[in-house]
């Protein structure tokens, strides 16, 4: 009773009693085997791969200071965190903000205050993340009422690992159709080979709360536990009603946790069955769909049990679309702005592998945009003041937004993340009138919010957000490879508000001076609308995209 009633007093009191966690990453690169198969040089934190992960409590403030050894600039996004008036610690490189020159170091202020469960932090300019500079963040909940529903906290990691650096990978992707290049990824879990997954041990009749995190940049994540029930309580941080599924089907970047109750039976040991699977890559037996098991173990000299197989037709997955988020968030209506973004797939008559959500492939410009959208003044609301690469697309403020992706282009899946918000998932269906996939909408009270998604081949997703905080926000495929090439999009939200709200840390606008770039003007640096010195945008065919409303 007593702990209970201390929990009480802890969140009514969270501002006041908020601790100041700090962590700091000493980045730099190191020569190393994380899967036992191949060494190269990846980048690294203190001197480890991988890097331990990051535990706070809703409302510390969290100060992850970057100390950058690499020979090229770095920065920090915590993958799920709003950052809500602090647009500018957001991390997305020449997007927010110009980098941490080499040599130099930063803290980014987190605050945790709104925002608990499951997360990530990773590297947000260019590649750096895929070569290791990632990590899970996980935001301990306060509310006791949650806090009732297990008895343990177990945290599972999936990641993919190539057997080559990135700078590499990419590099054959330029000539290789689709990305299909020969090198597959490695499977981690919990940081190394999925052939040596370590045991998690259960406890006869103990409720365990197993958050999955994905910090992939290629794979898809199946994760099943036969034998026994999971009970879906959060997804990407947003804490849903409880619904009893059979197993996840995780996109990169996506997290869930559920809650297992463990057999009251010592007799049998079990196996967590985790699939990883890509469209993106070419089908081939043992490397893609690869299949791993971490042991659950009830007694160390237990059988394990074993299942019939089944189709993935027949199993419940968690659904999106059948969830409710436990505040319970009406449909958010009516809409101002509707914006359909269409998939560009690659030009293949080029040596060019770039694909855009957007008219163009996303560049970066000499001026993030956010600098731009603070120092232009009434000219930040009119798109002329931001480069066409940047896919800018400006968001009055409060206005509700549906945003509708469609991905006509087969046979490959996309996925969609948004920085600064978690969307609620409104509907999905075809997007020729004529297949036969049906379409689906939110068949809950009120539709589940999430802040990253599957784009299936051949599909649509409608989304929608409300733009109440203000600022720049990357949006996204988070298959990196992808990313890179171009598939992103900005939203430019409430500029004139953020002008009167945000004020970047002196510090950041010194970063750029250093690294060569303008930090006011348009996306050149100039005022009005003169672009000279931008390289011309790489314009992608395809259907053409529309926006209406204001």
């Amino acid at each position: 009773m007593l702990a209970y009633t201390l929990l009480i007093l802890l969140a009514g009191g969270l501002q006041a009693l908020a601790a100041h966690v700090q962590v700091t990453w000493d980045i730099g690169y190191l020569n190393i085997s994380r899967d036992g198969l191949s060494t190269w040089q990846a980048i690294g934190a203190n001197g480890q791969l991988p890097i331990p992960p990051i535990y706070v409590t809703q409302g510390d403030i969290l100060e992850l200071t970057a100390i950058n050894h690499l020979d090229k600039p770095v920065t920090l996004h915590t993958h799920g965190l709003f950052q809500r008036n602090s647009s500018y610690y957001d991390g997305a490189g020449m997007v927010t903000e110009c980098g941490i020159p080499p040599g130099s170091q930063f803290t980014y202020i987190i605050e945790t205050r709104n925002q608990s469960g499951t997360h990530w932090v990773h590297s947000h300019y260019g590649p750096e993340a895929i070569d290791g500079l990632r990590a899970a963040l996980v935001i301990r909940d306060l509310d006791p009422k949650l806090l009732d529903e297990y008895d343990e906290d177990v945290l599972l990691t999936l990641e993919d690992w190539g057997q080559e650096p990135s700078n590499a990978m990419l590099e054959r992707m330029k000539t290789t159709s689709l990305g299909r290049h020969p090198n597959y990824p490695t499977v981690l879990i919990n940081g190394i080979n999925a052939n040596l997954s370590q045991p998690i041990r259960f406890l006869p009749g103990r409720r365990y709360r197993l958050r999955v995190v994905s910090m992939s940049f290629t794979y898809w994540f199946k994760v099943r536990l036969p034998g026994h029930t999971m009970q879906v309580i959060e997804a990407d941080g947003i804490y849903s009603q409880p619904s009893a599924v059979d197993g996840l089907d995780m996109c990169p970047g996506q997290r869930y946790s559920v809650i297992i109750t463990a057999h009251d039976s010592l007799k049998f040991n079990h196996a967590l069955n985790v699939t990883f699977h890509s469209n993106f890559l070419a089908r081939k037996p043992g490397l893609n769909p690869r299949y791993h098991h971490v042991p659950i173990v009830y007694r160390k000299d237990a059988p394990v049990k074993t299942f019939p197989l089944i189709e993935d037709h027949e199993v419940k997955w968690a659904d999106e679309y059948a969830m409710e988020p436990q505040d319970k968030q009406m449909l958010l209506e009516p809409v101002d702005q509707h914006i359909v973004l269409n998939v560009k797939a690659p030009n293949r008559n080029t040596s060019i592998s770039a694909h855009a959500y957007g008219d163009y492939a996303y560049a970066s410009v000499p001026v993030p945009p956010l600098y731009t959208a603070l120092t232009t003044g009434n000219m930040a609301l009119s798109p002329s003041v931001y480069a066409p690469q940047l896919n800018a697309i400006i968001l009055k403020h409060n206005h509700i937004v549906e945003l509708e992706l469609r991905n006509s282009f087969a046979p490959i899946m996309h996925t969609y993340h948004s920085h600064g918000h978690a969307f609620q998932v409104v509907e999905t269906g075809p997007v020729n009138s004529n297949s036969s996939i049906p379409v689906k909408r939110f068949t809950g009270r009120q539709p589940m919010r999430r802040d990253t998604i599957t784009l299936a081949a051949g599909q649509y997703v409608r989304v929608r957000i409300k733009a109440d905080n203000p600022g720049v926000w990357y949006q996204h495929c988070h298959q990196e490879q992808h990313n890179l090439s171009g598939m992103a999009f900005t939203f430019i939200e409430a500029p004139d508000v953020m002008q009167q709200t945000l004020r970047v840390p002196q510090e950041m606008l010194e970063f750029c001076r250093i690294l060569g770039h303008p930090t006011q003007g348009n996306s050149a640096g100039h005022f009005g609308s003169d672009m000279t010195g931008i390289d011309l945008p790489l314009a992608i065919n395809g259907t053409a995209n529309s926006i209406t409303g204001t």
